[in-house]
């Protein structure tokens, strides 16, 4: 039996219906049910007789592709998958199979240590890897690969906070070139970051019938401005793309027009009501995102009304830094025998010694990753990192590791400076809390995060361990 899938309430059900041809953007706060409206959407697309048909429901998240498989009665005319999935297919019937470059962080390092040789004294040199790795995932992500485009437009860089020198953007592209010609010769004509602009592309000179007539987007913030374009340009006129997303858990603002992302978008429907968190957690969330580095202009929906109570938010301090992951086990065992908890890290690193503290709690945990195959019912604890559980939602979360010391992430803000990495990493930490549908577990041993509230607000109840 699958999982109940909730019905849409109040203005929900109008979005489920909205025309069935061009543009519909629908944005909407965490725990505002966008992704019930979406899959909802989905299926009428799917099944109205003579606006139906073809329809694509797709996300970035395979650990969520899961559970919307879970949640959605099968319909031979609905298809769920990630993004990457999507363009891989349609590539693949084009032309020859594609085959992903994987290569692309150990080229880039080659090109970047090739000109620290050369002499260059350009201080943009000494930043570190993850730096360039993420300034040429957001050129072509933003479809700027052309050298006028980047070097010379006199457009500062969206989405980042301290702009780059042009002289340090034509360090950039150099390493890009040069990154481009190592692939090349390694005879690769694609990445994961420029698939989509490959997809745009091919479709533009695709006179062929459109697979798709309807594509609905969850989660719709976390896809770069080109996979919009390319999907924009997968329908056929007399089909239809909705947009579902919140750009408050965007990892960083793009800041961009509808219209640069090829969609004509006449109204955008909004959604502020939280159906999912507690008073308690929603307002930690609302205090979190009024704070000065998650401020960056991007298009946010402000919560206005909460439909469940309950506790406030934990915030533990435990002793010893190294006890922490331990003290999330032993909740998590507390809690998860009659609901379903999630405890949640910034990064993958501790997975390995949380699934062992949680076995030896006695504890069978499911990790939530690209290969789960199938949502499990009824209680049960989950551990993943933040981004993992995007689009999800669980009775209790449990967060350890939210000191000072390691949110923002050390390397973020070696890579980007402490302004950009907090604006960054808020937004993380933003999705990990509004995971909770009641219970919300903050743990730390030191200072506790300058991404969250202070310590002492009336937001938490404090305890020590």
């Amino acid at each position: 039996m699958g999982i109940a899938l909730p019905e849409p309430k109040g203005h929900q059900r109008d979005v489920v219906s909205l025309k069935a041809e061009g543009h519909c953007v629908v944005l909407g706060t965490a725990g505002s049910g966008k992704t019930t409206m979406a899959v909802h959407r989905a299926h009428y697309l799917a099944k109205a007789p003579e606006i139906g048909g073809q329809t694509l429901l797709v996300t970035f998240n395979k650990a969520l592709i899961t559970y919307l498989r879970g949640i959605s009665v099968v319909s031979p005319s609905l298809r769920i998958e990630t993004y990457h999935r999507f363009a891989r297919g349609y590539l693949n019937n084009r032309q020859p199979p594609v085959r992903i470059y994987k290569d692309k962080e150990q080229a880039v390092q080659r090109s970047l240590d090739a000109l620290r040789a050369n002499g260059s004294r350009r201080a943009v040199l000494d930043r570190p890897i993850e730096f360039f790795m993420d300034e040429l995932h957001w050129m072509v992500g933003h479809g700027v690969t052309d050298r006028g485009s980047y070097v010379e437009d006199v457009t500062p860089r969206i989405g980042r906070g301290q702009p780059l020198q042009q002289s340090d953007r034509e360090i950039v592209f150099e390493i890009y070139r040069d990154y481009l010609r190592q692939r090349a010769e390694a005879g690769y004509r694609y990445d994961w970051d420029d698939i989509a602009s490959i997809v745009l592309r091919s479709l533009k000179e695709d006179s062929t019938n459109r697979r798709y007539r309807h594509i609905v987007v969850d989660e719709g913030q976390d896809f770069t401005p080109e996979m919009i374009r390319s999907l924009a340009a997968a329908i056929p006129e007399n089909g239809s793309l909705t947009f579902f997303g919140d750009y408050a858990q965007q990892i960083y603002g793009s800041r961009m027009s509808w219209r640069s992302l090829r969609l004509t978008v006449r109204e955008i429907a909004r959604f502020a009501h939280n159906y999912r968190n507690s008073r308690q957690v929603a307002h930690l969330a609302q205090a979190m995102s009024a704070m000065p580095h998650f401020r960056d202009g991007v298009d946010l929906v402000e919560p206005t009304g909460f439909d469940a109570d309950g506790p406030k938010p934990t915030v533990v301090k435990v002793a010893d830094h190294d006890r922490q992951l331990g003290e999330a086990a032993r909740q998590a065992r507390a809690l998860g025998s009659d609901r379903q908890v999630a405890v949640l890290t910034r990064t993958r690193d501790h997975e390995a010694r949380l699934r062992s503290l949680l076995l030896s709690e006695g504890v069978s945990p499911w990790r939530l990753h690209r290969d789960l195959s199938r949502w499990p019912q009824g209680p049960g604890v989950f551990y993943g990192t933040y981004s993992s559980a995007k689009g999800l939602e669980f009775d209790s979360v449990i967060l350890p590791l939210c000191d000072r010391a390691t949110l923002p992430k050390p390397s973020e803000v070696l890579a980007h400076g402490q302004a950009e990495a907090a604006a960054r990493e808020s937004r993380q930490l933003y999705v990990a809390v509004t995971r909770a549908r009641t219970e919300l577990v903050l743990l730390h041993s030191s200072k506790l995060t300058t991404l969250l509230p202070d310590e002492m607000s009336d937001l938490y109840v404090r305890v020590d361990r």
